[in-house]
């Protein structure tokens, strides 16, 4: 049976609210509140609950359009013709993203999102990560045990590092860190590659010891 069609002000509210949920939930993780959107989306909480039964109907919404976007950059990632270009395009691509919104970084590590929501997911974008990963190594570019799955465990990885980086955690020592993630990201792809004469030029410095420890202690006092 076909579902009904809303009316053009329920659509647009609905609209809204997805727009609100992505941004409430990119800056404040999945811990946010349905009340939350409703606020930063300028309607009431009545109207919220109208459009979305509850906070995981809201996530599962926002994670058809956040696959949708992986799916995107896979396809761009396939077009490339360099397969080893192709790889680090999807995962520099993919963590920018992610790094910029913590809500789809916990959705995509397996966290909040249903489980058959997360298996259609998986189901859209696995495919296309193995053929990434298959042309890549299939050319000689990617080391022969490294497969599609070896990928998003350390996107996963890498997510973390950007999820708990702070634009800048030391007044003393002023500086945008929040790329600090894409210099373990280009280690991990020269760790990537089967053989090589040299390593890469990381494109962000390292952290100072004080850093360092200033931003594992405020990570582990979340």
């Amino acid at each position: 049976m076909e579902e009904p069609k809303l009316r053009k002000d329920a659509v647009r509210n609905r609209e809204r609210l997805l727009a609100a949920g992505r941004a409430v939930f990119a800056e404040r993780g999945l811990d946010a509140t349905l009340n939350d959107v409703a606020h930063r989306a300028g309607v009431g909480v009545g109207t919220a609950y109208r459009r979305f039964a509850n906070k995981e109907e809201l996530i599962d919404a926002i994670h058809i359009q956040q696959v949708e976007e992986l799916e995107r950059i896979l396809t761009t990632a396939l077009a490339e013709p360099d397969p080893w270009s192709g790889l680090v395009f999807y995962l520099e691509h993919s963590l920018a993203i992610q790094a910029k919104d913590r809500g789809m970084a916990q959705v995509l590590s397996g966290q909040f999102a249903q489980p058959r929501r997360y298996d259609w997911g998986r189901d859209r974008l696995a495919p296309l990560l193995n053929k990434v990963a298959d042309r890549a190594r299939e050319a000689g570019l990617l080391r022969d045990d490294v497969t599609g799955t070896d990928l998003i465990l350390l996107q996963v990885a890498l997510t973390t590092i950007a999820s708990t980086t702070p634009n800048s955690i030391d007044a003393n020592e002023p500086g945008d860190i929040s790329q600090l993630y894409r210099r373990y990201l280009w280690i991990v792809l020269d760790g990537l590659r089967p053989d090589r004469d040299t390593t890469t030029l990381l494109p962000v410095p390292p952290l100072t010891t004080q850093q360092t420890h200033t931003l594992l202690g405020s990570a582990s006092h979340e």
